[in-house]
């Protein structure tokens, strides 16, 4: 289960931030997930509800964005969001797709007291 260490890394960049802004605790934690992240949004949600007891984030709020996976077609140059991973351009059918967008993983708000 890798999300033991992403939930890890997570807490200890919460934890960075908050000493930064003299924050005594962090109350909601935002994420951003892609699809394409590989990264299981409930193991994620567990690992962190889990881990969070005794740090600066014990009893924050978690909260997680799923993001979907966009791609620029390089034939027609449109930017689109794809509903299921099949790589081809939904307007041109074109397969020469950059996907943009839906492939990480990003702490995106933290609020704190």
């Amino acid at each position: 289960m890798h999300e033991f260490s992403i939930v890890q890394a997570l807490l200890k960049q919460c934890e960075d931030i908050a000493e930064k802004n003299r924050a005594k605790k962090v109350t909601k934690v935002e994420i951003k997930i892609g699809k394409l992240s590989g990264v299981e949004p409930h193991l994620l949600e567990t690992a962190f509800n889990t881990f969070k007891e005794k740090t600066i984030c014990d009893g924050a709020e978690f909260v997680m964005q799923i993001q979907n996976i966009v791609v620029k077609c390089r034939n027609c140059g449109i930017e689109e969001t794809l509903e299921k991973n099949e790589f081809i351009c939904p307007k041109c059918s074109g397969t020469s797709v950059e996907i943009i967008d839906g492939e990480d993983m990003y702490l995106m708000k933290l609020e704190m007291e």
